[in-house]
This record gives C-alpha cells, sequence and structure tokens, in this order.
C-alpha cells in the first residue's frame, strides 16, 4: 500500500487486489482490520489513505525490505526474485536489532572485506552453475 500510495498518490482496492493476486474481498477484509487498527482511512468503494502512523511503519517496513534485498542478493548471492520474495517475508517479523546488525555486517564486511565477499559470491555462482549441469545431465538421461 505504502508503495502504491508513494507511486500513484491514490490507493484503491482493485490496485491492491492486483498487486497481491487476491480477489478484492480479501483486500476489503484486511482493509477493514487495518482501518480498526488506525493505520488507514477507508470507507467502502472510496480510496484509502494511509494514517501517520500507517505510513510511519510503512516505511519502517519497507527500509527493511530494502537491506534484506540487498543482504540476501548482494552478500548471500541469492537470486533477486528468490530474494524479493523472501525479504517479503522476512520484513514483517525480524526485529529491530537484527536488522541493525546486518546492516553493520554488510558495511563492515564491504569495507574491511571485500576480498572474501567477492570470493565467497564467486563460489556460490560456480556451485550454483555446476548444480544447474548436473541437473540438466541427470534430467537428460532421464527423459
Amino acid at each position: 500500500m505504502y508503495l502504491l500510495q508513494k507511486n500513484k498518490g491514490v490507493i484503491r482496492v482493485k490496485d491492491i487486489a492486483r498487486v497481491l493476486r487476491v480477489k478484492p474481498p480479501s483486500v476489503v477484509d484486511a482493509l477493514k482490520k487495518l482501518a480498526e487498527k488506525g493505520l488507514i482511512e477507508y470507507e467502502k468503494y472510496d480510496r484509502i489513505l494511509l494514517t501517520e502512523e500507517g505510513r510511519k511503519i510503512a516505511e519502517e517496513t519497507y527500509s527493511k525490505h530494502l537491506l534484506l534485498t540487498e543482504f540476501f542478493t548482494n552478500v548471500l548471492g541469492i537470486p533477486p526474485d528468490i530474494a524479493e520474495e523472501d525479504a517479503c517475508q522476512f520484513e514483517h517479523y525480524v526485529h529491530d536489532i537484527t536488522i541493525q546488525r546486518i546492516k553493520e555486517f554488510i558495511s563492515y564486511i564491504q569495507e574491511n572485506c571485500p576480498y572474501v565477499l567477492k570470493q565467497f559470491l564467486k563460489k556460490v555462482m560456480e556451485e550454483s552453475e555446476d548444480s544447474r549441469k548436473v541437473g540438466k545431465v541427470s534430467n537428460e538421461h532421464q527423459g
């Protein structure tokens, strides 16, 4: 919702349903709960607005998402599509202290151990390519 409001200026049920790949009634149920918690302003068939508290939480969550995505892709060598999916899950549950440590770790390793990071990523990529080759060969033998 935060990105929809940021990019489009307004949030509509159909936009949320499209992005989340769910039916509009599912969105409406969730919106009612968010409105009860004071995180959004929502009237049926009208636009949806994040309240100040809702915006604050959304910005914090999005910041976590970006950091986790960076960590998964640039430090662990996770493919971007998987990193994005995992970040969407982790961002809601990871503690602020954990986020801070990840941030510090990324900074530390990039500044003090860039060679180690490059070597690790190279190794991960080589192993990933090897496993794809093995999978391709075993699939060819099965077919």
